[in-house]
């Protein structure tokens, strides 16, 4: 029988490096492929010049004997991911791009390289796992270690691309990854882990937005939840909700940006305890672990917010037009639309949504 076929998104760092030894230990025919977003270049030689991740991929395959290959996907990220996050940003919203960019872009990207390779499978070194439940639907499961979870930005991964997804560490904890790594010496063994967006090197979102668009931030005014004028704002792409740094306001105590305006270019400014709510409602929701439910469907769940919560015991209900409430049992702070709410059923990601707002 012939060994089965995977493409392993191999993004230079050590987590899909090991990804890829794992599988082709456990006797997959692997293909690393390295996706190039940033550079206009089609020829590989181009993207193993312009892109260090991609070369340093090519030093890992390598080392572990198997194929590897450059792709230019640079129009579909601009496209899908680039331009999102700058439109959502001038709406006054906070987005996750990889919540954006994982369905949209580097699984259609290893969608597309499997088509070509005749490959069986797809994997990355996400530190998550896929299961097929007894209801026949695909989910993703929480990793083994919640320090390093990253399945908050998977729930928007389609059943036809989790049936052919592996994602081998997520059985690992962090720190055996780079174990496995340094014994099978990798060249990316003590590589650091990439930032959080990978396309604004220095984090300066407000910089990068107005590059990008070619719009100029527009100051506006710092106002308290009752109207009254505190003070002047750089543009409300400078903020997010909760913010408290950077505020540049002489209110004898720590205030916090409690709301964004675009409409009058406002940024609401209030205390801490304004931030927090029990209810949250998302839309354009995506359901995982179950068939998409009908108006009025209740269920117990864990809902996280944001990335890097611990998430909250809570009711979702699906309303009439769609949208999905969640009422916590304990209350949670700075819920953030443009971030997502994402739901669990005990280990599995139920779906999850963009959020439009707290009560």
């Amino acid at each position: 029988m012939d060994k089965k076929k995977v493409i392993v998104g191999m993004s230079g760092g050590v987590d899909s490096s090991v990804a890829a030894m794992v599988l082709r230990d456990q006797g997959y025919e692997v293909i690393g492929v390295t996706y190039d977003f940033w550079h206009d270049d089609d020829d590989p030689a181009d993207i193993y010049k312009n892109l260090s991740d991609a070369s340093d991929a090519k030093a890992v395959a390598d080392k572990l004997g198997i194929r590897h290959e450059a792709v230019n996907y640079t129009k579909q990220f601009r496209r899908n991911v680039e331009d999102y996050f700058a439109s959502e940003y001038l709406l006054g919203r906070t987005p996750n791009p990889c919540v954006r960019c994982n369905p949209t872009v580097k699984w259609a990207a290893m969608m597309e390289s499997a088509i070509c390779y005749g490959a069986d499978f797809v994997a990355t070194g996400h530190y998550a796992r896929v299961d097929r439940l007894e209801n026949g639907r695909f989910a993703v499961k929480n990793s083994v270690t919640a320090k390093k979870d990253q399945t908050y930005v998977l729930y928007g991964l389609s059943q036809e691309q989790l049936s052919k997804t592996l994602m081998p560490i997520g059985e690992y904890e962090k720190e055996y990854v780079r174990k496995l790594a340094a014994e099978a010496h990798l060249p990316v063994a003590s590589k650091p882990d990439s930032q959080e967006i990978c396309f604004v090197d220095d984090d300066d979102y407000a910089r990068y937005i107005e590059e990008k668009t070619g719009k100029k931030s527009e100051p506006g005014l710092f106002v308290n939840s009752g109207g009254e004028v505190l003070g002047k704002h750089k543009g409300i792409v400078h903020y997010t909700i909760g913010q408290r740094r950077g505020l540049e306001i002489a209110a004898g105590h720590r205030v916090f940006v409690t709301q964004i305006n675009p409409g009058d270019n406002t940024v609401v400014i209030g205390e801490n305890e304004e931030l927090f709510t029990d209810m949250v409602f998302a839309e354009d929701f995506q359901y995982m672990s179950i068939e998409p439910p009908e108006p009025g469907f209740k269920k117990r769940v864990r809902a996280k917010i944001r990335y890097n919560h611990l998430g909250e015991d809570a009711e979702m209900e699906v309303l009439e037009d769609g949208k999905v409430v969640c009422r916590f049992d304990k209350k949670v702070r700075a819920a953030t639309p443009g971030q997502s709410l994402v739901v669990y059923d005990g280990d599995y990601v139920l779906g999850g949504g963009l959020i439009t707002g707290r009560f």
